[in-house]
C-alpha cells in the first residue's frame, strides 16, 4: 500500500505524521518531531532547513527566511542570498525536508500527503500550498483545515456526540471552528479567524518594547541599520514569550548589542507576565471576537459547547485559558501537545485516504463567500460592483452553485467576469481572485450566461461559464489571478529546489571565485562555524551569548582578511564546543 503522510505546514514549526500499527505517530529524526519552518542557504550555497537554518538566522538573516507561510498566495518574491524565490519554493523546501524524514523512517518512497491549512486561508493561499507540495515532489491528495484536523486527533475514536470549539493560535495565523461529531460524522458548523494574527505578532510587540528601551534608556540608535541585532532581539523575544507561559518574570539578556564611548553596551530587561499579557491584550480580544462570531454563525450559545480544544503553541499563554474559561465556564483541553495535534489529525485523514479507516466521514465548510460582480443597486445607486455571492460562507464542501446572468445589449461581443471572495456587498472591497474575459456568440440583449462555481474538498475554486442559447462552453483567459503557475513553471521550480538540495559541485564555483578574497571562509574556520550553529540552540544562555559574539568576531576577521585573528577566535570557539560536549 502506497503511504500517505499527514503534514502540518506551520508558520513557526512544521511536523509530519503517519499511521503506524493503527496509531497516529509524529515522525522524529533525533528530535521531538518539530521542525522549525525556517529555510536558509549556508556559506557554500547549500540549502539548510529547520534548526540549522534557525541558528543561522541570528548571524545571517540575509540568507535565511522565516514565517514564509504568511506570504503564501501573495505573489511576493523573497530574497534569500543572491537569488529571489517564490513563497511556494521556500515552503517546498520545508515539505521536502519532512518528506525525507518520512522516507528515512518508513524506509520507502513517500509521494503523497494530506496537508493542513488555516481554516481562514483564501483560495489563492490554498492553491499556493498545493503548488508547494508539487514542487517538493508530493501529490497533495487533500487539503484540510487545521481545526478540523485537531478535532480528528482528539475525537477520531470517540463515538460520543459532542460539539467542540477549536481555538487555534499558531505562529502566524488564528482561526476558530465549531465542530460537531455525531455517529461517526465530523461536521464543521462554522469557521472564522485572522490570517495575520499569531505568536509572531506577540514577538514583534516585545521587540518593539526592547527597541524602545535600547533607544531611550541605553541611548543606542543603531537598531534599524543592524539586521543581526534585530534577529537577536527577535529570538530573545520569542524565548521570553515561551518562558512567560511558565514563569511570572523573565530577564531578557543580550550581551554586546552596541558600543558607546568605546564601551560595550549590554541589554538586561525584566519582563513580567502581567506586562506581557497587557501588551498583547488587544490581539487576544480580537481572537475572542472571532469566538463570538463563530458561535453566532453556528447559532449556538456558549453553553452548547461540550469541549474546547487548544491548538498551536501560542495557546500556552495562560491568559488565553483564563479568557476561554470565563466565557464558557469550563477549562479548555490541551492534553495533546498543541504543536503536534494538527499533524496527528492530518495523518488520521491520510490513513482514511489509504483506506485504513472508513468509519468516519469528514464534512468541512468554506469560511468565505465566493461570487462575482454585476450591475445592480449598491448603497441606493446603480453600480457595476454589486457583489453576487454564488457560494456563501459556511457552505459544506464539496459544493457547486450556478447562477444566470444576462447580456446588456444586442450582439454583445464579450463580457468580463470578475471573481471575488469576501462578504462585503461592494465587490471592490472583497478579494479579487481572477478576471476572466469571455468572447460571446452574437445574440439578442438579455441572452443568459450561466456561471458555475465548483468548490472542492480542498477549498479550491473552479469556474466555468456557458452560453445557454448555444450550449457552448466559453473559454476563459485569466488576466489577474494570483499564483497559478503552469505545469512547466512548477517543473522549473522543482528543478531549482532540487538543485539547491543537492548542488552540483561547480554550481557555486563562479560565485566563490568572484568573492575569492575577504568573503571566502577557509574550510577549517567554516567547519567551526557550522559546528557552533548546530550547538547554538542547546547551549546554556551564557554559553550561547559568548558563542554568538565569537561567531561575529570570526566573520568580521575573515571579511577583513585577518585569517590569523579568525583562527584565534576559532580556537576559543573550539574550546567552548569541547566544554559543552
Amino acid at each position: 500500500m502506497e503511504p500517505i503522510v499527514g503534514i502540518d505546514l506551520g508558520t513557526t514549526n512544521s511536523e509530519i505524521a503517519f499511521i503506524l500499527d493503527g496509531n497516529a505517530i509524529v515522525l522524529m529524526d533525533n528530535d521531538n518531531g518539530i521542525l522549525p519552518s525556517v529555510v536558509g542557504l549556508d556559506a557554500n550555497g547549500k540549502i539548510i532547513v529547520g534548526h540549522e537554518a534557525l541558528n543561522q538566522a541570528i548571524l545571517s538573516p540575509d540568507r535565511t527566511v522565516q514565517s514564509v507561510k504568511r506570504l503564501m498566495g501573495s505573489g511576493q518574491a523573497i530574497q534569500m542570498g543572491d537569488a529571489v524565490y517564490q513563497p511556494q519554493e521556500i515552503s517546498a523546501c520545508i515539505l521536502k525536508s519532512l518528506k525525507e524524514r518520512a522516507e528515512k523512517t518508513l524506509q520507502q518512497p513517500v509521494n503523497k500527503a494530506v496537508i493542513t491549512v488555516p481554516a481562514y486561508f483564501t483560495d489563492s493561499q490554498r492553491q499556493a500550498t498545493r503548488e508547494a507540495g508539487e514542487i517538493a515532489g508530493l501529490t497533495v491528495v487533500r487539503i484540510i483545515n487545521e481545526p478540523t484536523a485537531a478535532a480528528l486527533a482528539y475525537e477520531s475514536r470517540n463515538s460520543e456526540t459532542q460539539t467542540i470549539l477549536v481555538y487555534d493560535l499558531g505562529g502566524g495565523t488564528f482561526d476558530v471552528s465549531i465542530v460537531r461529531i455525531e455517529n461517526g460524522i465530523v461536521e464543521v458548523l462554522s469557521s472564522t479567524g485572522d490570517n495575520h494574527l499569531g505568536g509572531d505578532d506577540f514577538d514583534q510587540l516585545i521587540v518593539e518594547l526592547l527597541s524602545a528601551y535600547i533607544q531611550e534608556d541605553l541611548k543606542l540608535n543603531t537598531i534599524d541599520n543592524n539586521p543581526v541585532l534585530k534577529a537577536r532581539l527577535r529570538r530573545a523575544a520569542e524565548k521570553a514569550k515561551i518562558a512567560l507561559s511558565f514563569a511570572p518574570y523573565i530577564r531578557i539578556e543580550e550581551d554586546h548589542i552596541g558600543k558607546k564611548l568605546l564601551r560595550d553596551i549590554h541589554l538586561s530587561y525584566e519582563l513580567s507576565r502581567n506586562d506581557f499579557e497587557e501588551l498583547i491584550q488587544n490581539d487576544l480580544d480580537r481572537t475572542m471576537e472571532s469566538v463570538i462570531k463563530a458561535l453566532n454563525d453556528a447559532r449556538l450559545l456558549p453553553s452548547a459547547i461540550d469541549k474546547i480544544i487548544l491548538v498551536g503553541g501560542s495557546t500556552r499563554i495562560p491568559r488565553i485559558t483564563e479568557m476561554l474559561t470565563e466565557k464558557f465556564g469550563k477549562l479548555p483541553h490541551g492534553e495533546i501537545d498543541p504543536d503536534l495535534c494538527v499533524a496527528l489529525g492530518a495523518s488520521i485523514q491520510a490513513g482514511r485516504e489509504m483506506g485504513l479507516d472508513s468509519s468516519c466521514v469528514l464534512l468541512d465548510i468554506t469560511p468565505y463567500s465566493f461570487g462575482t460582480s454585476a450591475l445592480g443597486e449598491l448603497n441606493g445607486k446603480i453600480s457595476s460592483d454589486m457583489f453576487v455571492p454564488l457560494i456563501r460562507r459556511n457552505t459544506k464542501l464539496p459544493t457547486s452553485r450556478s447562477e444566470a446572468f444576462f447580456t446588456l445589449c444586442d450582439n454583445q461581443k464579450q463580457v468580463e467576469i470578475r471573481i471575488f471572495q469576501g462578504e462585503d456587498p461592494d465587490a471592490s472591497l472583497n478579494i479579487e481572485l481572477g478576471k476572466y474575459l469571455f468572447q460571446l456568440t452574437p445574440a439578442p440583449e438579455g441572452s443568459p450566461i450561466v456561471l458555475n462555481f465548483d468548490l472542492d474538498l480542498n477549498g479550491i475554486l473552479k469556474i466555468q461559464a456557458t452560453e445557454k442559447i448555444t450550449g457552448n462552453k466559453i473559454n476563459a483567459v485569466i488576466e489577474n489571478a494570483i499564483n497559478r503557475f503552469s505545469d512547466s513553471e512548477i517543473s522549473d521550480f522543482r528543478d531549482r529546489v532540487n538543485n539547491l538540495w543537492q548542488p552540483d559541485a561547480n554550481q557555486f564555483e563562479q560565485s566563490r571565485s568572484d568573492n575569492a578574497s575577504a568573503d571566502t571562509v577557509p574550510p577549517d574556520i567554516q567547519q567551526i562555524l557550522d559546528r557552533a550553529r548546530a550547538k547554538l540552540e542547546d547551549a546554556a544562555p551564557e554559553d550561547r551569548d559568548e558563542m554568538i559574539n565569537l561567531m561575529e568576531d570570526i566573520q568580521d576577521a575573515v571579511q577583513n582578511n585577518q585569517l590569523e585573528k579568525a583562527r584565534s577566535f576559532s580556537k576559543e570557539m573550539d574550546d567552548i564546543l569541547l566544554y559543552i560536549g
